[in-house]
C-alpha cells in the first residue's frame, strides 16, 4: 500500500530498500538459513560487517538463494584496525573474497576511531574502489557530524549513508539534521534499541491503537522518520512481522508521542568519539 517501503534513492543515483536485514551475532552455521528465510519474506538488502566474522556464511547465502545478485544489496564493512588507504584496500579484498561477490552494493567506515586520524585515508581508498567499479555506493557508521563535515572538507565526497545507532530512547535528531540537510540517508542500527523498548507505555499504547507489535510500531516510525532500517531476526514469524509494515501508518500524535521518549544518555553502543579497539588503553 505504502511506497515507504519501496526504495530509496541515493544522492549518488543509485537505490536501495529501505528495510534490509541485519547480521551481527548470526552465526555462519546459521545464517545461510535464515537470509534464505528472509529473502522469502521479501528483505534484498543484505547488511554484514568484516568484524562479524559471517561473510563467508553472507556469500554461501547469496550464492544459493535462487536469485540474481543484482536483484540484491549486499553491504559490508571496515572494521577499525585495517584504516589506512593501504590496509583499507587490502581489508576489502578480503571482505570480497569471502562473500565471493565482484563488488558490493555499499561499503561503510565502521568507525571513524578519531584517535587514530586515519578515516579520511580509508574514505580516498573507497573512493578508488568505487570508480573501480568494486563498491557502488559509499558509506559510513558511526560518524558525528565533525567526522562527517571533515570527510567533506577533505575530498569533497559525502557519504550516501551514515548508520548510526537510533531508536525511540537516542533519537539523535541534530545528527539526523545534518544528514539530511547534506543528503545524506541516515540508516538506523538496533532499530529496536536491543529489545529494551518493549515495556514503554507509550510504545505499548500506541501498538495497542493499532493493534500492531511494539516491534512494528517502532520500525514504522523509523520508517516515516525517513530512515532506512535493518532490524536482526532469526525467528521466521519475526522476519515477517518486522517487514509487514506497509498496511497502515502513525498519526501525528503518534509521532509526537515517541518523540518524548529521547534522551540524550540513552545511548546504548559506544561514543564513536571515544571507541577504539579493545586492545587500547
Amino acid at each position: 500500500m505504502s511506497t515507504i517501503l519501496d526504495t530509496v534513492t541515493f544522492h549518488d543515483g543509485n537505490t536501495a530498500p529501505r528495510i534490509g536485514l541485519g547480521v551481527w551475532q548470526v552465526e555462519n552455521d546459521v545464517i545461510v538459513p535464515t537470509i534464505h528465510k528472509a529473502i522469502e519474506a521479501g528483505y534484498r538488502l543484505i547488511d554484514t560487517a568484516a568484524i562479524y566474522g559471517n561473510e563467508t556464511g553472507v556469500g554461501e547465502a547469496i550464492k544459493t538463494c535462487g536469485l540474481d545478485r543484482n536483484e540484491l544489496f549486499i553491504t559490508t564493512k571496515l572494521w577499525n584496525d585495517r584504516h589506512g588507504y593501504d590496509e583499507t584496500m587490502k581489508a576489502f579484498d578480503e571482505s570480497l573474497e569471502k562473500l565471493g561477490l565482484d563488488y558490493v552494493d555499499m561499503y561503510l567506515i565502521h568507525w571513524p576511531v578519531p584517535k587514530h586520524g586515519l578515516y579520511v585515508k580509508s574514505w580516498e581508498a573507497l573512493i578508488q574502489l568505487r570508480d573501480e567499479g568494486r563498491i557502488k555506493s559509499l558509506g559510513v557508521s558511526n560518524f558525528n557530524i565533525g567526522h562527517l563535515q571533515t570527510l567533506l572538507d577533505e575530498t569533497g565526497v559525502i557519504p550516501v549513508v551514515n548508520q548510526i545507532e537510533l531508536n525511540p530512547r537516542f533519537q539523535q535528531p541534530e545528527l539526523r539534521a545534518y544528514n539530511a540537510e547534506h543528503g545524506i540517508i541516515t540508516q538506523s542500527w538496533s532499530p529496536l534499541g536491543q529489545g529494551t523498548l518493549w515495556d514503554l507505555p507509550i510504545l505499548k499504547s500506541i501498538a495497542e491503537k493499532h493493534g500492531r507489535s511494539v516491534a512494528q510500531i517502532v520500525l514504522r516510525w523509523h520508517l516515516q522518520l525517513g530512515n532506512m532500517i535493518i532490524p536482526k531476526s532469526v525467528t521466521p514469524a519475526r522476519l515477517v512481522e518486522n517487514i509487514t509494515l506497509g498496511d497502515f501508518s502513525l498519526d501525528e500524535d503518534d509521532m509526537a508521542a515517541i518523540a518524548t521518549l529521547h534522551d540524550d544518555d540513552a545511548r546504548w553502543g559506544p561514543d564513536p568519539e571515544r571507541f577504539r579497539l579493545p586492545k587500547e588503553s
